[in-house]
């Protein structure tokens, strides 16, 4: 594990952009994990204005998402696939057909199964974005007691993460309560991971995954059993280390 400095969100966004163009440079064809959140929000940003000043491009580029909600279409305002079209799709020269979200809607768990497939098909994940929770989850893994849950799976979120996601709807009441989501099984196959954290209130989760031991009941410590990530931090998420 890799651990990066930025005096700010921008500079955390400006380096993770770079990232993404040097392995879209590198592999025009390649295949991108997403995340949403408001922390990559910057970074897609860039990427944008990297598209429309000719710097990369995105025509052969192709997409998975961690994450979405069970029981919201993509036409929802709160869904994942809205924010992803609204935030990065709809701006860059991308075919909409090389863009995939997890399906909430109808059988569930055939989705789940049918998307680690088609990532399988598409020869991995070779750069994933990922953000981190206040409790330590990465894409809706939630801390568990038991064990890390490697397939991509439907997940019942915690009441913390239900608070913090609130911000999208009206009130906490109409934020799902379950999730389809990649596994750590998924996240932890992708050829090189970058996790971005800005602001005081992820320095503990930060810290926790940074220098504590690997347990499920910190999702994110996992990740420092990968042999390729980089954890892209501001000053204030990075304060505890």
């Amino acid at each position: 594990m890799q651990v990066y400095v930025y005096r700010n969100e921008e500079q955390v966004a400006k380096a993770a952009s770079m990232i993404f163009a040097s392995v879209i440079s590198e592999k025009p064809d390649a295949v991108l994990g997403l995340a949403t959140g408001s922390t990559p929000i910057p970074t897609y940003k860039r990427l944008i204005s990297l598209n429309k000043d000719g710097y990369i491009d995105f025509s052969r580029i192709r997409t998975y998402n961690l994450d979405e909600y069970v029981g919201l279409s993509p036409e929802h305002p709160a869904s994942y696939r809205y924010f992803m079209n609204e935030q990065l799709f709809d701006h860059i020269n991308i075919d909409k057909n090389n863009t995939h979200v997890p399906s909430g809607l109808g059988d569930v768990e055939k989705n789940a199964e049918d998307y680690d497939a088609a990532i399988e098909r598409a020869g991995g994940i070779d750069l994933q974005l990922l953000g981190i929770g206040h409790n330590g989850h990465i894409g809706f893994n939630e801390p568990n007691p038991r064990a890390f849950i490697y397939k991509t799976n439907i997940i019942t979120l915690t009441q913390s993460t239900i608070d913090a996601n609130s911000r999208m709807f009206s009130c906490s009441d109409e934020v799902p309560r379950q999730a389809i989501s990649l596994g750590i099984g998924g996240i932890m196959s992708s050829k090189r991971i970058i996790l971005l954290a800005t602001g005081r209130g992820k320095s503990s989760a930060v810290r926790d995954a940074v220098k504590g031991d690997i347990t499920p009941l910190l999702p994110a410590s996992i990740l420092k059993a990968h042999n390729n990530v980089q954890f892209l931090l501001d000053e204030d998420a990075a304060c505890l280390l």
